[in-house]
């Protein structure tokens, strides 16, 4: 696997193909789901191996936003495996990274501990201090595609997202569920 090249293309067809209103799904959130599928992934213990092939996953799972916001997941898979076997990626390889990427699909419905890890990764931001300005990051996003109208609509959203969404692995419980818990509580404040 050419990890660092395959990781240096997919950021670039990113940066420079991805629309401008994508406030959320941006490359800043390809990277902050890399940081954290990185140190969930040394947490959680697992080989290099996998590690590389959950760090491809996360490059490639949003880049079916390059072509549509809808089954963008799907779009992702036919986009990793039209470029990374150009990278040295088998058949066997691109079956784990599908797996990985249509993992992150919600509702979440992880089928093993590598796909439990992307998605905790994926939604690392709900249990952190910057949990704010990223979720408005999304509100904005969904906003200009007319799919929420304001924010008491929108915090009514988060509130039913966070009552379904759970994480999986005991790295993102400690880390994160905590302030999570805090952060609906905040929510459901400021819902009129």
């Amino acid at each position: 696997m050419q990890f660092e090249q395959a990781k240096t293309f997919i950021l670039d067809k990113l940066t420079k193909g991805l629309p401008q209103h994508l406030t959320y799904h941006s490359v800043d959130h390809v990277l902050d789901v890399y940081d954290a599928a990185e140190r969930i992934g040394t947490l959680e213990g697992i080989n290099e191996q996998d590690k590389l092939l959950l760090l491809t996953a996360v490059l490639f799972h949003d880049s079916g936003f390059l072509i549509g916001p809808n089954a963008h997941e799907e779009e992702s898979c036919k986009i990793a495996n039209e470029y990374l076997p150009g990278y040295g990626y088998t058949e066997d390889q691109l079956k784990v990274i599908d797996g990985l990427i249509m993992a992150t699909k919600i509702p979440h419905k992880p089928q093993n501990h590598l796909e439990e890890i992307i998605c905790d990764s994926d939604l690392d931001y709900l249990g952190r201090d910057d949990f704010f300005p990223i979720s408005n990051s999304l509100y904005l996003e969904l906003k200009s595609a007319g799919i929420v109208n304001d924010e008491n609509s929108w915090n009514k959203i988060q509130v039913s997202f966070f009552n379904g969404h759970h994480y999986f692995t005991k790295t993102a419980i400690s880390l994160r569920q905590q302030n999570k818990d805090a952060h609906l509580e905040q929510i459901k404040q400021k819902i009129s």
